[in-house]
């Protein structure tokens, strides 16, 4: 009787045993046929590019990344025909999904961050003029006109703005001729004044973006234009002012006064002197005038 429970418990413990291996076994092929597959990947619109926020949407900037399904970011769009012609309202760096929030609703993001009476003016900068690409939304900047003029030695450059925000910046790439060129964009913030003396200054030669210590809010007082004679000859010096001598209009002469006539002479005549009048003063023989009365 001992022997048959002995023998029944082995035979139970054999049968558990083969049915935990089969599990087992299960478990590590079902875990081994899901490592070949891998996760589950569903597509994800990305950009293809940096884009300035503000920037209508076009086919050449999205991509489609495919994305794990449980990493795809909530508000994931996955079909770029349905991005196209929409508004990005904040900057989207390059491969970073599109997500709903990031569209405005009524397009025209970049404007929305626009406070009356300021303007958004766009200039072309290339990496160099645009400090090498490290100028971003929120820093501040000077702008400094480089324009040449008809003579080649009336170069000149002058600051026209100065601690001016920026609004956007960001990189496009366009086509001149046959070979891509990338250009980049920057958006200030300024007023109407401000507005024109950009538009002049980017028509008529070239702006340089001057980056400035966000804290340093000093605005310089204004300088002359430093010419390029000046550059290479040094500051001109003040030339010493001529001497003006002042003269007088020839005054006319004032007539010299007469020597005063004597009433009498005195005539002396050997021993004795008498006083007379001088000839000329003498009354004329019948001229009665002097004569006194009763002669």
């Amino acid at each position: 009787m001992r022997s048959k429970s002995i023998v029944f418990i082995l035979v139970i413990a054999l049968v558990l045993a083969v049915v935990a291996t089969g599990m087992v076994t299960a478990y590590i092929k079902k875990t081994a046929d899901r490592a070949g597959e891998g996760p589950h990947l569903v597509p994800v619109v990305v950009s293809a590019n940096d884009l300035s926020f503000g920037h209508t949407l076009e086919e050449g900037d999205l991509k489609i990344s495919m994305f794990p399904e449980e990493s795809v970011p909530k508000g994931a769009i996955s079909s770029v025909d349905s991005l196209i012609g929409q508004t990005n309202k904040v900057f989207l760096a390059q491969n970073e999904p599109i997500l709903a929030t990031k569209l405005s609703a009524i397009g025209g993001g970049l404007s929305l961050m626009i406070s009356p009476p300021l303007r958004g003016l766009s200039i072309k900068v290339d990496k160099v003029s645009g400090v090498s690409g490290f100028v971003l939304p929120g820093d501040r900047v000077d702008v400094i006109a480089l324009i040449q003029t008809g003579n080649s030695r009336d170069a000149l450059a002058k600051t026209i703005l100065q601690n001016v925000e920026v609004l956007a910046a960001g990189e496009k790439t366009e086509k001149q001729g046959n070979e891509p060129v990338t250009a980049q964009s920057v958006t200030l913030l300024v007023d109407n004044e401000g507005a024109e003396k950009l538009a002049l200054a980017q028509t008529e030669g070239k702006l340089q973006l001057s980056l400035r210590n966000p804290n340093d809010t000093e605005i310089l007082s204004e300088t002359d234009a430093l010419t390029k004679k000046e550059l290479l000859e040094g500051p001109k010096k003040e030339e010493p002012k001529p001497k003006v001598i002042y003269r007088y209009r020839d005054r006319p002469k004032e007539p010299e006064p007469e020597p005063a006539k004597p009433d009498t002479l005195t005539i002396i005549r050997g021993r004795d002197a008498s006083k007379e009048k001088p000839a000329m003063d003498r009354p004329e023989p019948g001229d009665s005038t002097n004569q006194p009365p009763g002669d």
